[in-house]
């Protein structure tokens, strides 16, 4: 294994097996919950627990939407029943294939992409009106790529909504009982850095992910300096966990290319 020179790499096959078993964030939405949006009744997240306010999205049927490490059969197919048109790009192809999934399901089209975010992205300027991109930056060192190439691929007043891990899950750590924190890491967290080659195999073999922390300044403000315009924002809590109960651990953010 060279996982430094091939961390993404790793990190796909990691959300393959998480998703193999039955990872939250890997469960296609039903049927029934396709059926409800038709209806109206929807609610997306970018964060663990607190849905996107609605008021953040531009109207569905005139926008063309890039879901950004986004795959899972979950946020993809609520925007198509909307009535947008979407784009789906993820390097798990199981994640990728639940997507493919629903989309037979329900019988509806949409562009299916694999591809690496730390590498430039496979669409022309100002080719999307909206990114949603859930929480994912944690698995990639340079957030600043992404930045910049979300900014150069949305048009005009093109939208970006982001889910952030804002670093406090990387500093704890839950004992054995699951009812203590303790101190582990210091703050940023790189394991490309801070690992020697055999501890990062061990994390990959043990179903870990290579995953990283970052500051608020290379996620707000790594948004600030590709060009955006800061909208709005809120703060979200894990979904589970000591942690959970004393501080948010995620930001939501919403940001415009003026």
């Amino acid at each position: 294994m060279e996982i430094k020179k091939n961390y993404t790499h790793y990190n796909a096959i990691t959300w393959d097996r998480w998703a193999s078993e039955g990872n939250e964030w890997s469960i296609p939405i039903s049927h029934e919950k396709y059926l409800d949006v038709k209806n109206g009744r929807w609610d997306v997240v970018l964060t663990p627990c607190k849905p996107v306010p609605h008021d953040w999205f531009p109207p569905f049927s005139s926008t063309k939407i890039l879901g950004l490490a986004s795959g899972g059969g979950q946020q993809m197919p609520i925007f198509r029943a909307l009535g947008a048109e979407v784009v789906l790009f993820d390097l798990s192809d199981r994640q990728l294939q639940s997507e493919r999934d629903v989309a037979n399901r329900e019988r509806y089209s949409i562009d299916i992409i694999k591809g690496d975010m730390t590498k430039p992205l496979p669409f022309a300027d100002e080719t999307f009106d909206l990114i949603f991109h859930p929480v994912s930056n944690s698995y990639i060192e340079d957030v600043q790529f992404v930045w910049n190439e979300c900014f150069r691929v949305l048009k005009k007043n093109g939208i970006l909504l982001a889910g952030l891990d804002n670093g406090i899950n990387f500093l704890f750590d839950e004992d054995e009982e699951g009812t203590e924190l303790k101190l582990v890491h210091h703050l940023p967290y790189n394991p490309l850095k801070d690992l020697d080659e055999s501890e990062l195999e061990k994390m990959f073999m043990e179903n870990d992910g290579i995953q990283f922390s970052h500051t608020i300044e290379e996620q707000i403000g790594g948004q600030l300096k590709a060009g955006f315009t800061l909208t709005d924002l809120f703060e979200d809590y894990n979904d589970y966990g000591e942690l959970a109960k004393f501080i948010p651990t995620f930001v939501a953010t919403r940001a415009v290319k003026k």
